[in-house]
């Protein structure tokens, strides 16, 4: 591990969603550890996000900076957990103008950063690293397939055929095994883009300055997506990318990641505890999912039609869903299922929870950070992959085959019975080979953030590259 006497200044800029902000949050832990100073901007709602790493880390300092006054943003919204469905292009917009006050922190700044590592959301903050003379790395809590599928389309700007066929495939041919989606598929904020919505032109804007950045760093690793690597690595032009993941919070927080409830992680836990190895289906679908009532029917009903022991944890409804549409458990579900099948409203400790030895399979939306988890947990998944790059994640597991596709897109109703097979021959007799597979995987992760690992060895790159003067 790089340790340096005087470790340089860099200031880190995660996105206020939770799904980006942990894994950056993670990387800073990382980066302190090899003794950078680190400074990290946050508004005020999302402090708390904070008090962990502040706690062990004394060197990070956090710049609480005012949500900007905007109109596009509802009154008294600071993060994308408060947002309706659609909101993040609006609080991509917004975050701009923190621009100026953060130019102003800059020039008064004693000891200023000599580097800006910011989400992929902030694509603007290489303009002001322009300004300010410093290096801006991206910061990707995707994958590298992903990504690459994302960067070849604002590099490309591909169109349909039939404006009106939102099934028409389009095909990148540039990336290894050729990846091929619906257009449905593709990034909502692309085809927003496409479609004329007036706030996207800073979306390609934001890309475009992603593209041209300095570095990008992955909350991935090597041995996961080799060949993807080294295209995005050719994309670019240059070899400044690193794969520092699967970024996991110290051993003593993962029961907490991502929420805060003692009781209900002890309470899992004793639940749990009651079964055999690999014999329990975790289902969840992520921090911003909420099922439709008839999506929370059909998939209620396969799991109680497949026999398997499942624990489901899901996202009640917020602010733009209506009520009563959204995330309601079928009646008298639990009471069905009681001694199988556990269900937990709200948060539930997903890292301890998938490194339980009773767990077998995941059913999962496909969110980056749940793959992540999922692949060094040695926890095969059940993919239903709902929007944003989930659908190239899905991919991902096919090609490495430790994930069965069960559904797909974020309206779809399920088939119960098709979901009941699947989940019951996700723990049953054949399920060997698919956790032979993930097991493989799992030390694969395990050992490339051990010492001298791939992750390892990037992470001490990275650190002398900013510290670099």
């Amino acid at each position: 591990m790089a340790i340096l006497e005087n470790g340089a200044h860099i200031l880190v800029f995660p996105y206020p969603a939770q799904g980006h902000m942990i894994p950056l949050l993670d990387l800073a832990h990382q980066l302190a550890l090899r003794n950078l100073t680190i400074t990290i901007l946050v508004t005020p709602k999302n402090l708390h996000f904070l008090k962990p790493l502040l706690t062990r880390h004394p060197s990070i300092q956090p710049l609480v900076l005012p949500f900007p006054a905007t109109t596009s943003i509802p009154d008294g919204v600071e993060n994308v957990r408060d947002l309706p469905p659609n909101g993040f292009k609006f609080m991509m917009a917004a975050l701009v103008d923190l621009y100026d006050p953060i130019v102003n922190w800059f020039q008064n700044h004693p000891s200023p950063p000599v580097a800006i590592v910011s989400d992929m959301f902030l694509g603007w903050t290489n303009r002001l690293a322009g300004e300010l003379k410093i290096p801006r790395y991206v910061f990707s809590p995707s994958g590298v397939l992903a990504l690459s599928v994302v960067y070849n389309l604002w590099q490309h700007m591909p169109k349909r055929n039939d404006p009106t066929d939102d099934n028409e495939v389009i095909k990148f041919s540039e990336i290894p095994n050729s990846p091929c989606y619906p257009w449905w598929q593709l990034s909502p904020l692309f085809r927003s883009y496409v479609e004329g919505n007036p706030q996207s032109e800073v979306l390609r804007d934001s890309n475009q300055r992603n593209i041209a950045s300095y570095g990008l760093i992955f909350n991935s690793f090597t041995e996961l997506e080799r060949v993807y690597l080294d295209y995005i690595k050719k994309f670019l032009g240059h070899d400044r990318v690193w794969t520092v993941g699967p970024l996991l919070p110290p051993e003593e927080e993962r029961a907490r990641r991502g929420g805060s409830s003692e009781i209900v992680a002890s309470e899992i836990k004793s639940w749990l505890d009651q079964f055999e190895d690999e014999t329990v289906v975790y289902v969840c679908f992520g921090s911003q999912a909420v099922l439709t009532n008839d999506q929370m029917e059909m998939l209620a009903l396969g799991l109680e039609k497949s026999s398997v022991r499942f624990l489901w944890s899901f996202k009640e409804p917020t602010k733009g869903h209506m009520i009563g549409e959204y995330g309601m458990i079928p009646i008298g579900l639990e009471d069905r299922v009681a001694g199988r099948g556990l269900v937990v409203k709200g948060w539930s400790p997903q890292v301890t929870i998938l490194s339980h030895p009773a767990v077998g399979a995941f059913l999962t939306h496909c969110g980056w950070n749940s793959v992540l988890e999922s692949i060094a947990a040695g926890v095969p998944m059940l993919t239903w992959p709902m929007g944003a790059d989930q659908f190239a994640n899905a991919d991902l597991l096919d090609q490495l085959q430790v994930g069965t596709r069960v559904c797909e897109g974020e309206k779809t109703v399920p088939d119960s019975d098709k979901l009941a097979r699947l989940v019951a021959s996700s723990v049953g007799d054949e399920k060997r080979v698919r956790i032979a597979r993930a097991k493989v995987l799992s030390e694969a992760a395990v050992d490339s953030i051990g010492k001298d690992g791939s992750s390892y060895r990037a992470l001490d790159s990275l650190v002398n590259l900013l510290s670099k003067p």
